[in-house]
């Protein structure tokens, strides 16, 4: 099912962007399209704190290197369906909203790619799923099982992801979160990165994002299902090439997990950026986009 959306603000002076609902597992999300529809499809998965806005830099180079391409805001955020409590939030139900996105593509599989929490349904997409999956990108997360071992055995580790275990108190997140304007959730986005990276325009939309009703909690309970509902999927090893791009000073995860996470992939490729943080898609988008149109076209 489609409809028009009506944000219509442009991502690309050259680039139309379609702006559709899709009714998949259950929920209702709001997707951005561009693309020829016949053409090889690609799916980029955002993060927190952000919404399908994250990837815009990337829409065009995969477009004109020939690709379909498909963007939603994940359940929960920005204009996509916020169901109530934190059950609907499993990392299960993550990844049957992706395989529905790709049956509503009328394609068997898809090139798939995650940043920060999108990464984290990519991996378990690939694990869960392997057929729907051609090639998996991944910036700047964990492969699932490469992250619970170095969080067991390195305190450094532990010590930087604090703020997931804050994440567990009722309410109190999200309303420190909205105060003055989302003040806390726009310096998550422009501490530690070059100057200009995110514009005013930028940041404007991502309040707007955060304050559509019931996005912030419905955000914040993505952190709260991990423990209340883990869930581990039937293999390890991901079968299909991957690709990690990996900022090395993410303040939020050590570097050696990038390599760690490589150590799982039958036909893996990592991608190290000294020089570049967390928001590696805002700070290098350019080198991104290129790394990921070289991995789908080999």
């Amino acid at each position: 099912m489609t409809a028009t959306d009506p944000d219509h603000r442009p991502v690309a002076d050259h680039l139309a962007v379609d702006h559709e609902r899709r009714q998949v597992n259950g929920v209702d999300l709001h997707v951005v399209t561009a693309g020829d529809p016949t053409a090889p499809l690609v799916v980029l998965l955002h993060g927190f704190p952000e919404f399908w806005y994250g990837w815009h830099r990337a829409i065009t180079p995969l477009v004109e290197a020939g690709y379909r391409v498909v963007v939603p805001d994940q359940r929960g955020y920005n204009r996509s369906e916020k169901p109530a409590g934190v059950r609907p939030y499993r990392i299960t139900e993550l990844a049957a909203d992706v395989v529905g996105l790709i049956d509503a593509e009328d394609t068997p599989a898809a090139h798939v790619v995650g940043h920060d929490w999108g990464a984290f349904v990519a991996w378990d997409l690939a694990l869960r799923y392997p057929r729907r999956v051609n090639r998996l990108g991944i910036v700047n997360v964990p492969h699932p099982t490469a992250f619970r071992r170095r969080l067991v055995r390195d305190p450094r580790q532990l010590l930087r992801s604090w703020y997931a275990f804050l994440f567990q108190l009722p309410r109190l997140p999200e309303w420190a979160a909205a105060r003055d304007d989302f003040a806390l959730w726009t310096r998550v986005l422009t501490d530690g990165v070059p100057p200009g990276t995110f514009t005013d325009a930028d940041l404007d939309r991502y309040r707007e994002a955060w304050g559509q009703p019931g996005a912030a909690r419905a955000m914040v309970n993505w952190y709260r299902a991990v423990p209340r509902y883990p869930s581990f999927p039937p293999r390890e090893e991901v079968a299909a090439p991957t690709l990690v791009m990996w900022g090395e000073q993410d303040t939020a995860l050590v570097p050696e997990l990038a390599a760690d996470s490589v150590a799982f992939c039958a036909n893996g490729r990592l991608e190290r950026f000294p020089d570049a943080g967390h928001f590696l898609t805002h700070e290098r988008p350019d080198a991104v986009a290129d790394l990921l149109v070289d991995h789908f076209d080999g």
